[in-house]
């Protein structure tokens, strides 16, 4: 008994040290990735509260010596700073309101209801998911443009309300949503807008959580669309707004460049915060990788 219970506490001390090394190994890897992510948030925020003469200064120092709110204070003066927040504001708004609308009701038919061509029109979901959005671009503003769209709010959202990520998303997630509960429905006498609403909708908050939040942050980010789209200044939104602001006779502005950028990233961190269980949850019952 002596003799086999020293050998499996050696057993056991042996595996410990061979762990040990490959656990610091990884946790060391991990705050290296996470500094190297955080890094440039740090800097973005820092800078921000610096005068410009800091941010350009060589060498420069990562913690302001003259902290200032003067970058903001001008950002916030700028006459039309409200006029560009909001058309940021809407059309993000908009284009998640019609994701969440339209990607649900097509991943739904694609996972559960039974139609001639669905493979085919599936597998044009997936084939634009591999190619690259500059190779439409230019077609799409032919197109909308042709539409009478251009320089209009219309013309910045109509070809962002349903994206093939989207469809796919949502398509995997009600895949796995049992069968028996739509036949149930079927059977108890509701039709299908009534499942897609009743039974559907509720059990998919986790992928409409995520859908919701990958789609805000493309909209809220999106700055070559609204430049080429938008013709006049009352259409500009914000990051395309920051892009013009930021430049001026006496070269680039840099303090009023990251207190711009500041601004435009503290929604999508807002968001992330109230959405941060459903949307990992959501990645991990999609799949996605």
């Amino acid at each position: 008994m002596t003799t086999a219970s020293a050998s499996t506490g050696a057993a056991t001390s042996g595996i410990g040290v061979r762990i040990r090394p490959a656990r610091i190994m990884l946790y060391g890897a991990l705050v290296i990735g996470l500094i190297a992510t955080l890094a440039p948030f740090a800097w973005m925020f820092l800078g921000s509260v610096k005068p410009t003469g800091e941010i350009v200064a060589y060498p420069s120092s990562w913690l302001p010596r003259s902290p200032t709110l003067d970058n903001f204070e001008l950002l916030l003066s700028k006459q039309s700073f409200g006029l560009y927040f909001f058309n940021s504001a809407l059309v993000a708004a908009v284009c998640v309101m019609g994701n969440l609308l339209f990607c649900s009701m097509a991943g739904y038919a694609f996972a559960k209801m039974e139609f001639a061509g669905k493979r085919l029109l599936f597998g044009l979901v997936l084939t634009m998911l591999i190619i690259p959005g500059t190779t439409t671009f230019v077609p799409l503003f032919v197109l909308v443009s042709n539409m009478g769209l251009s320089n209009s709010y219309l013309g910045l959202i109509l070809p962002f309300l349903v994206t093939p990520l989207g469809v796919f998303l949502m398509r995997q997630f009600i895949q796995d949503i049992p069968d028996s509960l739509v036949e149930a429905a079927r059977l108890d006498g509701a039709g299908e807008t009534r499942i897609f609403l009743r039974v559907i909708v509720p059990l998919c908050r986790p992928a409409l959580a995520t859908l919701a939040i990958l789609t805000f942050l493309a909209q809220w980010n999106n700055f070559l669309w609204p430049l080429v789209i938008a013709q006049t200044e009352d259409h500009y939104t914000l990051p395309v707004a920051l892009a013009l602001f930021s430049v001026g006779a006496n070269g680039t502005n840099y303090g009023l460049l990251l207190a711009g950028a500041v601004t435009v990233v503290t929604p999508i961190l807002v968001l992330f915060l109230f959405l941060q269980r459903q949307f990992v949850q959501g990645i991990a019952n999609t799949g996605i990788k």
